[in-house]
């Protein structure tokens, strides 16, 4: 091969998408390609005119703008593409001005070859996505990912997808013989019990054992003395894993699934379930319910930086780490609420523990800091229950604190008096950060209206979510200054679409991933979530919904998921990298551990939320 060639070829493998070529494809892209030089303030594609290559720069730099009113569009170096909008037009004319910043030679794709080379290489034609958001959809999922994606097909299945049969239900007054009987006729181990189709109970053939034969209990007696009433239920819309972890700290063997309108779609048992597939999430979770001191729980959260890599390097997307990872803080703060009841004594008054920020989200990647609160039933008072509730805040977040779950900076905790309330005192709050929008009210809002149960009462969480619904909404001023807060968070690219580095300190040449690249899209999607009355407070799932919002189009709302999966799993990634190396993650990214192809399609995730931070911007006036 000429010396020219292997010197062109080795130049474009260097650079993203060309690195993605297969060998047998070289051949035709080096009998094609050109080579031309332009003297610094050239013109090299004028808008208007033909262009019948795609311009890659090899030395040098070029400037393009827009023929309409000459804004500089972008700045473009070595390994960089021009003339892709002119080549996607059928006409293939150009569409902005190109011009050489400074003496500057490039490598010339014909456009016959180009539109060759997009349609044999899947990988190469998406890079040239018209978009930037269509470029990131199905980004990660050419990525090199090592492991068996297959290992979580059955935990990220949804419930209804495992159901094999309807359930099969009897009534209050039905007879234990009769209840054998039909368990023989239909070759099941339960019966769901219902009065007037409403679910009552679930009897199962432990129960005809223990209940009846053990207790020598006469065979007519009515399923109501054996059954067990108003049994734990799940959504038939959860994954498989959370049936597994249900069972797991609750000790049963089976599930009843309910459908949204409250429908019964069935029941799925522990053995169905462990014939799939088990994991080690789940066990995480059994053995956290086993253990009974600090120590004993902070050893299995120990292994969760193994579980993230597990799980990272298996293919798992965002969402499901983010739901496995936060299933482990469940399970701590329910084990160390259900040790302090142990140590301190039933509930005087009923109450529920909420969780707020990254764990009521779901979104939690590593253990991190701790923000929480109790909401006590009104029936509580200070002086008769004070102390009670104080010594159990403490007993949890301290044991939390000893689990890698450190004490939130900002004692947004149970253990201060503030977070520890009756509801009468919680609908104050959040009616008053509703109706005064202060920068903390903004603050604390962004905190708490993400509040998730996680152990007690959770009706006690009811009328909060209803003030939220009935005021959020038709507040604008509350919701303009929400907007406002939001745009404080802005993606670390600058004009050129270069990256924004931290200058100075221990993360020097670096960019924040989560304040900089994660919360600006959670931010976003809760304001969609306040102004259009969803009550999901994971992020995906506020994106998801369809729900028409003054705030984000059908379009931009799918642009923007795209865009946070990429960030979030590139984030991911970056962190798995460092806890293989034995250092402690973190969010903070050098752009040269990305490749080329990583790179440019951040760059495009971040765009996306510049470009939708901007349309709000506008859509509220907020300068």
């Amino acid at each position: 091969m000429d010396i020219e060639l292997i010197e062109i070829r080795d130049f474009l493998t260097q650079h993203h998408p060309f690195d993605l070529l297969p060998d047998e494809a070289w051949d035709r892209v080096l009998s094609t390609i050109e080579s031309s030089y332009s003297r610094r303030g050239q013109v090299v594609l004028e808008a208007g005119e033909p262009c019948e290559y795609l311009y890659i720069v090899r030395t040098g730099a070029v400037e393009t703008r827009s023929p309409e009113d000459d804004q500089v569009l972008a700045r473009l170096s070595a390994g960089e593409c021009f003339g892709v909008h002119a080549l996607l037009n059928p006409e293939r004319k150009a569409v902005n001005r190109a011009t050489a910043l400074e003496d500057s030679l490039f490598y010339m794709l014909p456009a016959d070859e180009f539109e060759a080379l997009r349609r044999a290489y899947k990988q190469f034609a998406y890079f040239f996505a018209p978009l930037g958001a269509e470029r990131l959809r199905d980004a990660h999922t050419h990525a090199n990912v090592s492991g068996d994606r297959d290992q979580l097909g059955f935990i990220t299945s949804k419930i209804e997808d495992l159901l094999q049969r309807e359930p099969v239900v009897i009534d209050m007054g039905t007879s234990v013989r009769d209840v054998a009987q039909k368990m023989r006729e239909n070759n099941v181990s339960s019966l769901l019990v219902c009065d007037d189709k409403e679910l009552g109970g679930i009897v199962t053939e432990r129960d005809l054992r223990d209940r009846v034969v053990a207790d020598a209990l006469s065979f007519d007696a009515p399923v109501e003395k054996i059954m067990t009433p108003n049994p734990i239920t799940l959504n038939a819309n959860a994954l498989a894993f959370d049936a597994l972890v249900t069972m797991s700290q609750n000790n049963i063997r089976h599930l009843p699934i309910v459908r949204d309108n409250g429908d019964l779609a069935g029941v799925i048992t522990n053995s169905s379930l462990v014939q799939h597939q088990s994991t080690s999430a789940v066990y995480m979770v059994g053995d956290i319910h086993k253990r009974d001191t600090f120590e004993g729980i902070a050893e299995v959260v120990d292994r969760l930086p193994q579980l993230l890599c597990t799980l990272i390097e298996a293919g798992a997307n965002a969402y499901t780490t983010g739901h496995i990872v936060t299933s482990i803080a469940d399970a701590a703060t329910t084990r160390l609420l259900k040790l302090a009841e142990q140590k301190f004594g039933p509930p005087p008054v009923p109450y529920v523990w909420g969780a707020s920020g990254s764990q009521a989200r779901h979104e939690q990647t590593s253990t991190g800091d701790q923000d929480n609160c109790m909401i006590i039933d009104d029936s509580y008072d200070p002086d008769q229950h004070g102390e009670y509730f104080k010594a159990v805040a403490n007993f949890v977040n301290d044991g939390l604190h000893a689990c890698g779950y450190i004490h939130c900076p900002g004692d947004v905790m149970a253990r201060t008096d503030e977070w520890r309330q009756p509801v009468s005192v919680w609908k104050d709050y959040f009616s008053k950060w509703i109706d005064e929008p202060e920068p903390k009210a903004l603050m604390l809002s962004s905190i708490f209206f993400d509040l998730r149960g996680v152990w007690g009462d959770m009706s006690l969480l009811e009328p909060l979510r209803e003030i939220i619904a009935e005021k959020a909404p038709l507040n604008r001023l509350f919701i303009v200054h929400m907007v406002g807060n939001a745009l404080t968070h802005t993606p670390p690219l600058g004009f050129f679409r270069n990256f924004v580095m931290i200058r100075g300190g221990e993360h020097d040449d670096t960019f924040d991933m989560k304040l900089s690249g994660v919360v600006p899209v959670v931010d976003i999607a809760r304001i969609v979530a306040l102004e259009s009355r969803i009550s999901a407070s994971n992020t995906f799932e506020r994106l998801s919904t369809q729900i028409d919002s003054k705030v984000l189009s059908s379009s931009g709302r799918r642009d923007l998921l795209d865009a946070y999966e990429f960030i979030s799993i590139t984030r991911l990634e970056h962190q798995v990298k460092q806890i293989r190396r034995g250092d402690a993650p973190d969010n903070y990214l050098k752009p040269e551990e990305l490749s080329n192809f990583e790179r440019s399609h951040l760059r495009d995730a971040f765009s996306v939320i510049k470009t939708i931070q901007s349309a709000m911007a506008n859509s509220y006036s907020i300068g």
